[in-house]
């Protein structure tokens, strides 16, 4: 890895995704400057999906210097199809709304993360789940951390 670049792993969880009063967390590894480093937190009355961004954001905002070139791999369909297949194009087209006319769901964080990216060199890179990734089982069992500490 050039000194220059980055690589990050990020994922999200959520248990009880669908009551109130749920718990979510996220979780992210980063390869960085000849060092590896982990993050990760929770939050109550969340999703898994905001969790999946939130992950994103948060290792790309521990990145401080501009001219990094970052890798961003995840297992979040969500997260890099939109970026990979542009569906923000659209959305900030149609005024932040999706196909059905609806308002575009976690816009607060598409716009932070949109922000993010835009100044920077990133690639999104789809891996699968649960399927042996190092890296990724890493950033899945932080994320699993950050949801275990608001117990």
């Amino acid at each position: 890895m050039k000194k220059d670049s980055a690589i990050i792993y990020c994922d999200g969880a959520c248990s009880g995704n669908q009551f109130k009063n749920n718990k979510g967390g996220w979780g992210a590894v980063l390869q960085y400057q000849g060092s590896t480093k982990e993050i990760y937190g929770g939050q109550r009355n969340t999703t898994n999906q905001r969790m999946e961004l939130t992950a994103c954001i948060k290792a790309l905002e521990e990145i401080k210097e501009k001219n990094t070139v970052i890798e961003i791999h995840s297992d979040s369909a969500y997260l890099i199809n939109c970026l990979n297949q542009k569906w923000y194009e659209r959305w900030q087209k149609n005024g932040w709304l999706n196909y059905k006319k609806k308002p575009v769901e976690n816009k607060d964080l598409w716009v932070k993360l949109l922000d993010l990216v835009s100044k920077r060199a990133v690639t999104f890179y789809k891996v699968s789940g649960h399927s042996g990734i190092e890296l990724n089982e890493l950033s899945d069992s932080l994320a699993r951390q950050g949801m275990s500490e608001l117990d």
